[in-house]
């Protein structure tokens, strides 16, 4: 019992800090992630992270999900919870508290300026986030065509995403991938 109550507090701190610094989502902060739970405390390997994050994406609700998965895998239904809240909590506070004060400054230029600031530092959250978990998928030549292939597709075209999963799927499940 005192291991479980070591692991919920580990889960709770790192998951309370790091969702304060998920600047763009919890998707930016995949790679702190993985880190924690890869190669600091050892709960799982690169695979079981990858497949942990693909289920999280394709499941219906928030971003954040992959924490949940992260808590339920380290410590199960408790651990799901602990991280659940360690995640969102804070930053509910943060945006509830700041928000209020964010809104009388609408026109300042510090806001503006904050605001233009923010934009490439989530966009390098979120590149950092899909080299990780390029990284950690592309284990074929397949692989990592499909990877570059729908990575473009995404950027140039209006396709619903749900196209390029379904294709994935499709190769996955004929054993190309």
């Amino acid at each position: 019992m005192k291991d479980d109550l070591g692991i919920l507090g580990t889960l709770a701190l790192h998951f309370a800090f790091l969702s304060l610094f998920a600047v763009g989502g919890a998707v930016a902060a995949v790679p702190e992630f993985q880190r924690l739970s890869v190669d600091v405390m050892g709960w799982m390997n690169d695979r079981e992270f990858a497949e942990m994050f693909a289920i999280a994406q394709l499941s219906p609700g928030p971003n954040a999900l992959l924490v949940t998965l992260i808590g339920y895998h380290v410590a199960g239904v408790s651990g799901a919870v602990v991280a659940t809240v360690a995640m969102c909590g804070p930053t509910c506070l943060f945006a509830y508290f700041v928000g209020r004060v964010w809104d009388r400054f609408k026109e300042a230029r510090w806001r503006m300026i904050v605001q233009a600031a923010l934009v490439p530092v989530s966009m390098g959250l979120l590149a950092a986030s899909a080299l990780l978990i390029t990284q950690a998928t592309a284990r074929s030549w397949v692989a990592v065509a499909l990877t570059a292939v729908t990575a473009l597709v995404g950027f140039y075209t209006r396709l619903n995403p749900l196209w390029l999963f379904a294709a994935g799927g499709v190769l996955g499940l004929f054993g190309l991938i």
